[in-house]
């Protein structure tokens, strides 16, 4: 299960980055050129979707490579990362597979049998 959620982790992270770029990308574009954002429809919170477009990404990735050592923080991570997607960019044809495979890849962590070993962090 852990290699599993990091698979869906790193896969959902990169999907995710596709969907940052665009969605950054379109909020640059109105904001320099306002017509286009006239035509094709403002964006509501110009800031929560810039956050998400780096911050998604990261934490989808860092908590995929993180599930097969340490389970319950990656899987926290990608699931948060899920939830932040959801938020800016919505449920839709280009965010359901992101938003799908990093709340199954934090489920699958946070459900892995083996627990974590406990080693000292410093």
């Amino acid at each position: 299960m852990r290699n599993a959620a990091l698979a869906l982790g790193l896969i959902g992270g990169l999907v995710a980055m596709v969907v940052g770029f665009f969605g950054f990308g379109y909020t640059e574009l109105v904001r320099h050129h306002h017509e286009i954002g006239e035509t094709f429809g403002m964006v509501g919170e110009v800031e929560l979707v810039r956050f998400a477009s780096f911050f998604a990404p990261l934490l989808a990735i860092a908590g995929g490579a993180m599930a097969r050592a340490r389970a319950l923080l990656g899987g926290i991570l990608m699931l948060a990362a899920a939830g932040l997607m959801h938020q800016a960019f919505g449920f839709g044809v280009f965010t359901m597979f992101p938003i799908g495979f990093c709340l199954l890849g934090g489920i699958l962590a946070i459900a892995a049998r083996r627990p974590d070993e406990p080693r000292s962090h410093f």
